[in-house]
């Protein structure tokens, strides 16, 4: 299945509907920093979206360290920010 790259227009309306993340047009996608309690609670933060994320067949790209999480999400096969960076995003939001 074809995915596609979101359209500027399209892109402003989903992030709006996610105030938390942001666009970072050089890497063509949506990034977000979470800080968490401690490294325990960043582990289970990242072991509940890698599941989520392999069940839907679409990884972000992460860094941890100790209790902070960055998540950039983009799809690489569309070039850039597609919805299904929106759906996993808005997915991810539930959990923090």
């Amino acid at each position: 299945m074809s995915v596609r790259e979101l359209d500027e227009g399209e892109r402003m309306a989903a992030l709006a509907a996610l105030p938390l993340w942001t666009y970072d047009a050089d890497a063509r996608g949506i990034r977000r920093n979470f800080r968490l309690a401690d490294f325990a609670e960043a582990f289970a933060f990242m072991s509940r979206v890698a599941i989520l994320a392999e069940k839907a067949d679409h990884h972000p790209e992460w860094f941890n360290v100790y209790n902070r999480v960055e998540i950039l999400l983009t799809t690489h096969d569309a070039g850039g920010l597609s919805q299904r960076d929106i759906a996993l995003a808005s997915t991810i939001d539930g959990f923090a």
